[in-house]
């Protein structure tokens, strides 16, 4: 969780926005980067989606029930009390930020190789939350 740590000092708190990206953050750190979150979604029906994030046109939306269908309510019940937020918040706010998020990750419209995905993400970051 290498980027959600440098995201906490730089805004100095777990809750809102900012608990949404750590969880996000943590999602792709578990599944092996980027590459394995995207085959998550590709394995659980929502190829399609996944796709137009990493894709250059409009990118699909997801729904709070997407995302408990993806990462299951114990997961998602876990990450919410790991970031202080409320689990179905945290699922409606995943679903709204993650498309965008991968969008930001992947401008060219290919996933990043290695670990070249943190510092691109770091980077966005910073950018977006010191305007």
């Amino acid at each position: 969780m290498a980027l959600f740590d440098d995201v906490l000092g730089m805004v100095g708190g777990k809750g809102g926005a900012e608990g949404t990206l750590g969880a996000i953050s943590h999602l792709i750190d578990e599944n092996g980067g980027l590459n394995g979150l995207l085959k998550k979604f590709n394995d659980s029906g929502l190829a399609a989606a996944a796709s137009s994030w990493v894709g250059l046109g409009e990118n699909q939306q997801l729904s709070a029930e997407n995302i408990m269908q993806v990462l299951g309510n114990g997961k998602v019940q876990q990450l919410a009390q790991q970031f202080g937020i409320d689990q179905n918040q945290l699922a409606s706010q995943i679903a709204g930020m993650l498309p965008q998020v991968i969008d930001k990750l992947t401008p060219d419209g290919t996933v990043p190789a290695g670990n070249d995905v943190l510092s691109q993400g770091l980077q966005l970051l910073k950018s977006s939350l010191f305007k």
